[in-house]
């Protein structure tokens, strides 16, 4: 047992020590999960795997710039529109304080508190921009490196999966080729199913959002499509942010109304949508989920609360697996 944890505390160390590597590969992964797919489809339709490999990439490359394209325009006048919405909320703001009895020095006194404090923290923010400079570096070469990846996973990565299998000892052979089928499958499925579940509660909360008129719908549908992919925390996160926009534009009764429109939206959504796409076998336990994504936050950031729950999910379906495995017959008496 003894040994067993040295050997975790071993390769926890060497993790950490290479970690900008370990995420681009397992971000490499999760991209290629969504890929294959695609390209797979166009090499049994007789496309080779160069092109099927190109068309698949620059289709990809070509939407996501299309989205940010589509973004930019509305989210420049959405934020227009929230400035000039401020100042109506200060004045709502500043009567209800008057209603509670707070004065006119008091409430510059708090003003002058808050502005103090928004400037330290602002300081706070740009020294440790600064000193982080070799973070945003790490970032961006762990995403060069896993776009690369990904394009030579998708165009050759069975090939390299099988020729890393024949490095293996010939009798676990079997086993690690059958781990590593196991966990591409869950990681695909899980990558596509937040996908579908994501862009389901995006278009509903920002269909709400745009009937009832709030700012920035769209890249509030967004975020929540992106916010699908930190469960629970997400979600929480891009539905506060909705209605705090909503409250800033529209008043009380609109924001509330978004937030009956989220927490309905994502009720549907835990309890119909999601377990009939993931299906039980990726159906994690909610505390589970928020143990894996702190976990995964203090070992790797932002990142690692990204990757947490699908890594998860990996590692549940193995065990589950294994158990289900079964043992090796008695031998005849």
């Amino acid at each position: 047992m003894v040994g067993l944890g040295l050997l975790a505390w071993a390769a926890l160390y060497v993790v950490g020590l290479i970690r900008t590597v370990v995420l681009a590969v397992i971000v490499a992964v999760f991209i290629t999960a969504l890929l294959y797919p695609a390209a797979h489809r166009l090499r049994r339709h007789g496309m080779n795997r160069a092109v099927s490999t190109t068309v698949v990439w620059v289709g990809g490359l070509v939407l996501f710039a299309a989205l940010v394209a589509l973004l930019v325009p509305p989210t420049a006048d959405g934020v227009t529109e929230l400035g000039s919405s401020f100042g109506k909320v200060i004045d709502d703001l500043h009567r209800t304080a008057g209603s509670l009895g707070l004065d006119d020095a008091r409430l510059k006194q708090l003003t002058t508190e808050a502005q103090q404090y928004l400037n330290e923290q602002w300081s706070r923010i740009a020294t440790g921009a600064i000193a982080g400079a070799r973070t945003l570096g790490e970032i961006v070469v762990g995403l060069v490196l896993a776009m690369i990846l990904s394009i030579y996973f998708v165009h050759g990565g069975d090939r390299l999966f099988r020729w890393l299998v024949d490095l293996c000892p010939a009798g676990m052979r079997s086993r690690v080729r059958d781990t590593g089928d196991t966990t591409f499958d869950v990681i695909g499925r899980y990558v596509r199913g937040i996908a579908i579940v994501g862009a389901v509660d995006a278009f509903f909360i920002g269909l709400a959002l745009w009937i009832l008129g709030v700012p920035i719908a769209l890249p509030l549908a967004v975020l929540t499509f992106v916010g699908a992919f930190l469960p629970i925390v997400g979600a929480f996160a891009a539905g506060l942010l909705a209605a705090v926009v909503a409250f800033v534009a529209k008043g009380w009764l609109v924001a509330l109304i978004v937030v009956a429109v989220t927490v309905l939206v994502q009720q549907v959504e835990g309890h119909v949508l999601a377990p009939q796409i993931y299906g039980r076998a990726l159906d994690l336990p909610g505390a589970i989920i928020l143990v894996a994504i702190a976990v995964g936050s203090v070992i790797a950031g932002i990142a690692g609360a990204f990757l947490a729950a699908p890594v998860t999910a990996v590692l549940v379906t193995l065990v589950r697996r294994r158990d289900a495995r079964p043992g090796p017959e008695p031998a005849p008496g």
